[in-house]
């Protein structure tokens, strides 16, 4: 791999924002209540919308196939009215705070001539991520953001990392470092893709969603501050 580093790709949920233990019944009742046209048992909904999640993101870890919220309520058979989504949202907006070192990290990349992009497995719309960097104040710090509900595949495929190569500029996985907290879709992911890979070891990833493989990472970054000075170290 060539020395220079042109990019820096981060993973968003548990790298930009800090790990949070999430209750997935909890979120899949907030998801029940954009039901409409619905003759189920309220419990009766939120379990299979449980079920449905546990499938869509199953075919993410195993088949690298990206889903969408409205593939979700497909897989639960239920329609759904995207303006009643705002109790989900709702539901998730405690754990989408950036972390408070993210802004000065993009900062002191962009100033040595880097360029920041993100990739992160989703099923949101662009609109609600872009909407969380605003309010946090990082958007503009970012050159080029790539969400699998967007693209056909998510990580760990080399596809999906090529998509956030085009989205910041860059032709050379080697010029190309990913940032990410799992050790599966991130770093076996961003080597499989050509990438140099930091882990960010902070998270407890549910076992559901371990993949076959993990990845060895060329650093660890135990603060996310740690990142600029690993990059510098390699260029």
């Amino acid at each position: 791999m060539t020395s220079t580093v042109e990019a820096v790709i981060f993973d968003w949920g548990g790298t930009l924002t800090r790990w949070h233990d999430v209750d997935f019944h909890a979120e899949s009742a907030a998801l029940a209540r954009a039901v409409v046209d619905a003759h189920h048992d309220p419990d009766e909904i939120t379990a299979r919308l449980l079920r449905a999640g546990e499938v869509v993101w199953g075919r993410s870890r195993d088949h690298q196939q990206s889903s969408t919220v409205a593939d979700l309520f497909a897989e639960a058979g239920l329609d759904h009215d995207p303006e009643l989504l705002s109790a989900y949202y709702e539901f998730w907006d405690p754990h989408t705070r950036t972390d408070p070192e993210v802004g000065p990290l993009l900062e002191a990349l962009r100033a040595d001539g880097i360029r920041v992009g993100v990739l992160s497995n989703t099923i949101w719309p662009r609109a609600f991520h872009e909407a969380i960097f605003e309010r946090d104040g990082v958007r503009h710090l970012i050159d080029g953001d790539v969400y699998t509900s967007e693209i056909p595949w998510t990580k760990p495929s080399p596809r999906a990392f090529a998509a956030a190569m085009d989205a910041v500029g860059v032709t050379d996985a080697g010029r190309c470092v990913y940032v990410g907290d799992r050790l599966f879709d991130d770093i076996w992911g961003a080597h499989n893709a050509g990438m140099r890979a930091i882990h960010v070891p902070h998270s407890s990833i549910p076992p559901s969603q371990v993949g076959h493989t993990e990845g060895e990472p060329d650093a660890v970054a135990h603060r996310l501050s740690d990142v600029h000075g690993i990059i510098a170290s390699w260029t």
